[in-house]
Order: structure tokens, then sequence, then C-alpha cells
């Protein structure tokens, strides 16, 4: 015989197995007991908190030739029969691959006759929202005033997309998303069924991961026990098959943002990617890490709201009590950005560093003003240093002599002409830079240059991963766009990579300095505008 999944092994069989929906249980159990079942329900919920397992056990329940207080026996014939899905009384009914009229009509006919065997026909219609206008037109009157052996239970994901005609002729039941303590409780019953140990870490991790649905937590608890399939289920193996990283590296990762020890971060980065890791998921965990440090800022007693080891709090208040509330919430903001954006990117890794990086060096971030505070908090520490010899991004300095800025040292002469697109493209820059999104913020590092053929070159310094992402198809096709929708022409650019401060030389110059915003023509600075550079 095949394999059965848990939670299709474990599928609750009456009311007293079903966890997390005590508010739905109570109310169905007293309907069955005091003989006042209605005609038409509606279940709506996230995916895996029960919806349809509750639907199967009304659908036995009604018909059970000998009812318990939990609802059915599980042993006459009309359960049995149901159970094994040769019932000509339950019709379960998938929306999503039955959604013309031409499907409720077949469902209308059905109704108009009694059942053969038992009391009730149980019409459980799952995803009904997928269902066409036509259909839940065709539904209505049925479902206002069926025949007295009908009961019909509508199941959805997406409640807002129903008709109110037809949410006001159901009764609503709202079901929760499951507690994860919960989620251990009955994952730990399993085990224990199935003759495992397993460690509680790994346990708790799985329902934090399965996010409130319990067919989720065990689906994932199934994949773990067949990667570790003797022995105890341990903590570091869950993490392992399910791709997720330890606390203990986020904890140094929070430690190099805070640190600003980018190379540190990137390096922690490269070797999770070596190791296989998957990076959305990370991406997820880490934002919820800085969730934890976040309540532990903003509160003496978040002990409570937060479900991990002692060892692990233990870390997490160190990290909290060198944390700034502010700081941390941008910190969220940024993982909570790149959460939405590495779904669907090609270089998933280049999007983290980018984050980290950002994080890392709050002077990037010059047009946002949640950043002030860490910026400041930077420039306080290198104040407390005595380090006074404060660089411009991009030029490189040692520590044995400080740069001087020359006053004899003027700005070559600018081409006699810039061309109408790349000048009224410069006049817009820092609206631009201003607009979110990965693609613009790579672009507050560069340098616009102009070359001697009229081309716009775009400069990173050397071996900025910057400049390597942008001339990636996508992004490069995302900047060509922009640059358009502000000049309204094509604007022919190309990206490279300088290790040299002075990218003046072959007749290239930095337009941002050479072009007056909001001049008329093509005018440039004179020599004179520029003694003080």
């Amino acid at each position: 015989m095949s394999y059965t999944a848990l939670y299709r092994k474990f599928r609750p069989s009456d009311l007293s197995q079903v966890k997390g929906q005590d508010h739905i249980v109570t109310t169905l159990r007293n309907q069955l007991l005091n003989q006042r079942v209605g005609h038409a329900y509606l279940f709506t919920g996230t995916r895996g908190t029960g919806k349809t397992s509750i639907a199967k056990i009304m659908a036995r329940a009604v018909n059970c030739e000998h009812p318990t207080e939990n609802g059915p026996c599980g042993e006459c014939d009309s359960c049995r029969a149901i159970a094994d899905g040769s019932s000509l009384n339950v019709y379960e009914i998938d929306a999503a691959s039955n959604t013309g009229v031409d499907n409720v009509r077949v469902i209308i006919d059905s109704v108009t006759y009694r059942p053969t065997l038992g009391k009730y026909k149980v019409y459980i219609i799952d995803e009904v929202h997928m269902l066409s206008e036509s259909a839940f037109n065709a539904l209505l009157k049925t479902l206002e005033e069926p025949p007295e052996w009908a009961i019909f239970i509508l199941a959805t994901t997406e409640v807002h997309k129903l008709p109110a005609t037809i949410l006001s002729r159901c009764q609503r039941y709202d079901f929760k998303r499951i507690r994860p303590e919960t989620i251990v409780s009955r994952m730990q019953e399993l085990m224990d069924a199935e003759g495992r140990e397993a460690d509680e870490r790994a346990l708790r991790y799985i329902a934090r991961k399965a996010d409130g649905s319990m067919r989720d937590a065990l689906s994932l608890l199934d994949q773990a026990i067949a990667f570790q399939s003797e022995g105890v289920l341990s903590y570091d193996k869950t993490l392992e098959v399910l791709g997720a990283v330890d606390t203990e590296v986020f904890s140094r990762l929070y430690r190099g943002i805070i640190d600003r020890d980018t190379l540190g971060c990137v390096n922690i980065i490269d070797e999770m990617t070596m190791q296989g890791k998957e990076l959305t998921q990370f991406v997820t965990d880490f934002a919820w890490y800085l969730r934890n440090i976040m309540l532990v800022v903003a509160s003496h007693d978040a002990a409570s709201m937060i479900d991990i080891s002692s060892d692990n709090m233990a870390r997490l208040k160190e990290d909290a009590a060198v944390s700034e509330l502010d700081t941390v919430i941008r910190y969220i903001r940024v993982f909570s950005e790149l959460a939405n954006q590495i779904k669907y990117a090609n270089q998933k890794r280049v999007y983290v560093e980018i984050a980290f990086i950002r994080c890392c060096e709050p002077r990037m971030a010059v047009k946002d003003p949640e950043s002030l505070t860490d910026r400041v908090a930077a420039l306080e520490k290198r104040l407390e240093e005595g380090n006074f010899n404060f660089v411009p991004q991009g030029v490189q300095s040692s520590d044995s002599q400080a740069p001087v800025i020359r006053s004899d040292i003027k700005m070559p002469e600018a081409p006699k002409a810039v061309p109408d697109d790349i000048r009224k493209l410069i006049e817009c820059w820092p609206k631009i830079l201003s607009e979110t999104g990965s693609d613009t913020v790579a672009l507050k590092v560069c340098k616009p240059v102009l070359g001697d053929d009229g081309k716009l070159i775009i400069y990173f310094p050397k071996n900025d991963m910057s400049a390597r992402l942008l001339n990636n198809e996508k992004p490069h096709a995302d900047i060509a766009e922009i640059f358009e929708n502000y000049t309204g022409k094509q604007v022919d650019f190309v990206i490279k990579e300088t290790d040299s401060p002075e990218i003046f030389d072959e007749g290239l110059y930095d337009l941002r300095n050479m072009v007056k915003p909001g001049s008329v023509g093509m005018t440039i600075e004179t020599e004179e505008d520029t003694e003080d550079f």
C-alpha cells in the first residue's frame, strides 16, 4: 500500500480532534445536540485551518445512525460509506475546476431528489469564491430555500470575493490561524503515535514556519521525518532539510550591521549560499528575528510574546541592548521590501547583499529620513574615536596622510554641447534617486558622466556589485524605462566600473557639477563658476 501523508492520515474524524477552533467546535456541537442544524454554512479562513475537515465531520454527523457528543460515531454504515467516499449523500465539489453555471445546475437538479439512505444530502463546495457570476446567480434561490433534506457547506480562503447575496444566506464561521503552541502539541501527539521522538525546538520552528496552518505544519514535519528516518528528529537536521538558518547566524549578521562590518556580513551570506540555504526563506526569518528584537527593545516583558528557547532569548536580549527602536524599525522595512522583491528575482544573492549594505552604510539612504538617527550615531562614534578624517565615498585615503583639497585645480573644459535628453535627465536626477526600488538605490553611489561621443556613461567604483547587478538584462531595461519616463526619449547609456577617483580624463566629466539645473539650452558652467570646486 502506498504511503499516506501525515495530514491525511491524521485528519480529524470528529469534533474532539479539531485543534485551535474551539469557538466553531462549540457552536456546531450545540447545534447537533439540539438538532438546530442550519441549511447553509460558510467556512472562511486561511489555508490549513480545518475548514474542509469540519465540513466532512458535519456531513457524517447529520447522517450518523448513532451520533455522539462529538459528532459521528464512525462505526455505522453511513459513517463508513461517507468516509470511504461511496456514499451518495455527500457531494464534494472543487469550485476551482468547476466554475461554470452548468456545474451548479447539476447540483440544483440533484437537490430535488430525496436521499435514498440517511437523512440529508450534504453539498461541500470548496474554494467557492472561484465560481462565476452566473453560477452564483443560479445557486442563489436553492441556497436560500433548499429542500429540508439538503445542507450546503461553502468553504473559501477569500471571502471578500463572494457576492453579498451569498453571504446573507449563510451562517458564517471565521477560522482563526492556529497558535504555534497548539500546532506543537498536535505534532507531538502524532510523533508519539508514529513511535518517534523529536526535539522540541524542531517542532517549534516547524510550527512558526507553518504560519498558523496545521496542514502546512504536518507537511513540513513529514518532510523532516523523511530526511531523518531514524533516531530523534533534531533541530539542526530540521533546519538543514528546510533550507533554514540557525538563530546564531542571525545574531552574527545583526552584530555585523551594528558594527558597520559590511565585508563580514557579505562573507556570512557567501557561507550560507555555498551551504545551499534558501535565501527567500532566510530573508523572511531574518525579518522575524528583527521583529523579536523590536519587541524586546519596546517592551520589558516581551518573553511572553516570543516563542524561542531560553538560550536564544538571552542572545536576543544582548542584541536588543545595543539597539535603538527607530533603527530596528528601519531595518525591518528594508527586509520587508526585500521579501517582496526577492520572490521574482533572478539574482537573489545580489539583492540580499544590497539590503545589508544599505543597513551597514546609512549614508547611502540620504533620501530616507529614518536613516538620519543611524547616520548621526555613526558620526558620533567616529568623533568619540577621534577619527576626523571624513573621506567622501569612493575616495581612497591612508591613515598617515589626510586628503588635501587643492584650490589650484580646476575642472577640465567641458564639451561644447550636451544633448537635450541627457541634460533633461540630469536635471531630474534627484527625483530619480527619490524613487523606491533596488535599481534606483544602486544609482545613489554612481557618477553620471559624458563621453566624447555624446553617450551617457554611468560609472561605479571598482568591484562595486551594483554595476554588475544593473548590467543584467532586466535591471538595465528597468533603468532605461525610468530614464525614458523622465525625458520622453530613449537615452543611450552604458554602465562601467573604475578604480580611479578622478574620472575626468579622456574628455569625461561629472554632469551633476557641470550642468546647471533648470538651465535653458546647453548652458555649461565656466571655469569662473567652478573656482571653489
